[in-house]
């Protein structure tokens, strides 16, 4: 068994045997000068807005939500962290990220980069968190993770911390503010979105033109922002196949000797056609 695979099983049993008693020992902590209640949407109705607003809050920490991120408890998770030395996981993120890193401001919007899979458990969110990590640590780049698996988001739990209004929020007009979703970490370079509240037009949402707007802006206001999303499975949710047509690179994860080879084409083949896609197939 892998190292990826033995930490993926180890997150799953803390994840779906202890959650609540590790949430409850972990350190986070979080920060907001306003509650962060979820909103329930029964209806398919967005509150008019003026567009998105991104401004000088992404880099002031004073006007955003903020948490501690418990790096022992990553550490043990085999998560790389700044705290931690020369690993095999920690080179092996280094190999990963620096063609994606080479192609990031090559192309427009080439800095939007989505990590999905083709099924359900093949470690995506865990490559997510690994990456944005591993790039955090460059010397000029900067890393926005955010979390857009509506139906299963991961990113609150292997970061150790409670979910929050985030992306869903904005694009339903809660909000028209980056900053009142924006999460700064302890980690300098690294900041947060979560998915936020859930909801059964998520699909739409992600195609609207406020995501494009969103987006558009994400991409091009910071010369040093990389953005990572974790996506849902491709194969698996027309979410991930609706996002994937804005993003300018793409890193499919593969799980060895459990992923067919016909799954993973099959998720190529719905992309061939895009000629700034980039794969990365990760067999650990």
């Amino acid at each position: 068994m892998s190292i990826i695979e033995r930490v993926i099983s180890k997150l799953e049993k803390e994840v779906g045997n202890k959650a609540a008693k590790a949430s409850g020992r972990s350190k986070s902590r979080i920060k907001s000068d306003k509650e962060q209640n979820p909103v329930a949407v029964p209806e398919f109705d967005r509150k008019p807005d003026n567009g998105v607003v991104l401004n000088a809050h992404l880099t002031d920490p004073a006007s955003t939500n903020y948490i501690d991120i418990d790096l022992d408890r990553l550490n043990q998770l085999g998560i790389v962290t700044p705290i931690q030395g020369k690993t095999q996981i920690a080179e092996q993120f280094r190999i990963i990220k620096r063609p994606l890193l080479t192609k990031a401001f090559a192309k427009k919007n080439n800095n939007l980069i989505m990590i999905s899979s083709a099924l359900q458990g093949e470690g995506k969110s865990f490559c997510s968190v690994n990456l944005a990590m591993s790039i955090a640590s460059e010397m000029d780049h900067r890393v926005l993770l955010i979390d857009t698996d509506v139906a299963r988001p991961s990113i609150p739990n292997l970061l150790g911390f409670k979910t929050q209004a985030g992306l869903m929020d904005i694009l339903l007009g809660e909000t028209n503010d980056v900053s009142d979703v924006l999460i700064k970490t302890n980690v300098e370079k690294l900041s947060l979105i979560t998915v936020g509240t859930a909801h059964s037009h998520a699909t739409e949402l992600l195609a609207s033109q406020t995501m494009a707007l969103l987006l558009e802006e994400l991409a091009q206001r910071y010369n040093d922002r990389i953005v990572i999303f974790d996506a849902p499975p491709i194969l698996l949710t027309s979410e991930a196949r609706v996002l994937a047509e804005r993003m300018g690179q793409i890193v499919l994860v593969v799980e060895a000797e459990r992923t067919t080879q016909q799954a993973v084409n099959h998720v190529i083949s719905q992309f061939n056609s895009r000629a700034n896609d980039h794969f990365g197939r990760r067999h650990p």
